[in-house]
């Protein structure tokens, strides 16, 4: 049995939650989906992703085929009342079977593969932004604050004429590792390193879930968090402490490290000169 844990919530700015997610251990399927649209019924876009995609994968369609039906679906949805035109969601989705992982997404929900020491991110957001990053045109750095950053290049409904084509990536599941998927109230709030100490500080899985959910609501809550991790946590007493440790030093963490520094040289000069004063009175006593 996979071990799992996962939580949502509103965050501290909107009146309602558009998020949801999936964990079917039985069909070894998670999902995270971010209803987009705002008031034009993202929540329910949302819903029908998640529905569509357990019921495609439940009947023997890939995960990259599910998702297409989703997005028919949710196409099939805003036909039948004008009110919801304009709804949509993105998504993120995993299943693991015989110890292979299979990721498949639309838009800027994201899945990490996380081994105890360092964070890898395996989706690519489909957004106007990430565009720029690969055209060479902005660095991954600004576009993390780019005022277009939630500028979708594709998403599930929304318009008709969208050629989606969902990313996808495979892998080998390994023991020690974890999946985490996220939407993006998670990674707005916190970034690559901030996750990765919340992830190396605690254990088991759901406490992991629970303090990267809390420290999102500390950095700002401005969307709705949703978070899904897919494996046994590695707690620190689990560790190799002969290993190499995760470089996640901040600003501060380095600042640290320096103080401690120029604290044991002060503290090893002022041993030095108290013990040549000794030697040199015992000197000049044994000499007279």
């Amino acid at each position: 049995m996979i071990q799992f844990a996962a939580a949502t919530h509103s965050g501290l700015k909107r009146d309602h939650n558009e998020d949801c997610y999936e964990a079917n251990q039985k069909l070894g399927l998670w999902l995270v989906a971010d209803g987009v649209g705002g008031h034009s019924y993202g929540e329910v876009a949302s819903a029908i992703v998640k529905e569509t995609v357990a019921n495609a994968c439940a009947e023997g369609e890939t995960l990259v085929e599910a998702i297409h039906s989703a997005h028919k679906a949710v196409l099939a949805e805003i036909a039948l009342r004008e009110e919801n035109l304009g709804m949509g969601s993105t998504v993120v989705a995993c299943t693991i079977i015989d110890d292979n992982y299979h990721v498949s997404w639309v838009g800027d929900s994201r899945a990490y593969l996380w081994n105890g020491r360092s964070l890898e991110q395996l989706t690519r957001d489909h957004t106007h932004v990430y565009d720029l990053v690969d055209q060479g045109i902005i660095s991954i750095a600004e576009a993390a604050n780019h005022p277009e950053r939630h500028v979708l290049t594709q998403s599930i409904g929304v318009f008709d004429d969208m050629a989606l084509e969902p990313g996808s990536v495979r892998g080998r599941f390994e023991q020690g590792q974890q999946i985490l998927m996220c939407s993006d109230g998670l990674t707005d709030e916190l970034s690559d390193p901030a996750i990765t100490r919340q992830l190396l500080r605690n254990s088991p899985t759901q406490k992991q879930v629970d303090s990267l959910v809390d420290a999102a609501l500390a950095a700002g809550g401005r969307d709705n968090i949703t978070v899904v991790l897919i494996g046994e946590a590695v707690g620190l007493d689990q560790q190799d402490e002969t290993s190499d440790q995760p470089d996640m030093e901040t600003t501060q963490d380095i600042g640290e490290a320096v103080t401690n520094s120029e604290q044991s040289r002060e503290s090893f000069g002022r041993q030095f000169w108290i013990a040549l004063a000794v030697i040199l009175v015992v000197a000049v006593v044994a000499w007279i």
